[in-house]
């Protein structure tokens, strides 16, 4: 059987190694829920509260729950790809995942391309990235569809869902081409062109 560091280690020595792991496991970053506090749509970046408290030692060698600061700038992630992206209205209280990157962001998101670190870091709040989706339970969403791809709101009263065979659009309004639907005429009139709506 093998003996683990702290049987090897004097009983004094062992007090210094868990400060010394907490110490740096405490400054290592990997990822954590957030909270949007606010949105700037110009350069889709945001102000994100953590959402978790850090249980911190202070110079007393006591422990307590402290918040950590408002991470500001944070590049807020939206699917992209070949010249497409899918974008939505950032709100302040969404929730989030933000996850650090293993060097300083900063030349990149500046520049973009390959750059050269601007500091010499690892895992820092300060490399924060808002993946948006992410949700806690008193915010999942109601009536969640099982069977279909949407796209809707939270409370499920619009969406666009597919199905094998057929897509539906459900809404108050639609507008195809810069033509209103709105009306139950014009419904009428789509549904008799060829038009049709599943449950």
């Amino acid at each position: 059987m093998g003996v683990s560091v702290p049987e090897r280690l004097k009983e004094n020595d062992v007090d210094f190694y868990h400060t010394m792991m907490d110490k740096i496991f405490s400054t290592m970053r990997v990822s954590v829920p957030g909270i949007i506090k606010k949105f700037d749509a110009d350069k889709q970046t945001a102000e994100v509260q953590v959402a978790l408290r850090e249980h911190v030692q202070k110079e007393n060698m006591e422990y307590e729950w402290v918040e950590i600061d408002v991470l500001l700038d944070v590049p807020v992630m939206f699917p992209r790809g070949g010249g497409y992206v899918l974008t939505f209205p950032v709100q302040k209280g969404d929730e989030c995942l933000v996850v650090f990157s293993d060097m300083c962001i900063d030349a990149w998101f500046s520049l973009g391309d390959i750059q050269n670190q601007i500091e010499k870091r690892r895992h820092d709040l300060s490399d924060g990235i808002a993946i948006l989706g992410l949700w806690s339970q008193p915010k999942k969403l109601e009536d969640f569809s099982e069977k279909h791809v949407e796209l809707r709101n939270e409370d499920r009263s619009e969406f666009i869902r597919m199905k094998p065979g057929a897509i539906d659009l459900v809404a108050p309004a639609v507008r195809v081409n810069g033509v209103n639907m709105t009306t139950q005429e014009r419904y009428n009139e789509w549904i008799g062109g060829g038009g049709r709506v599943d449950t």
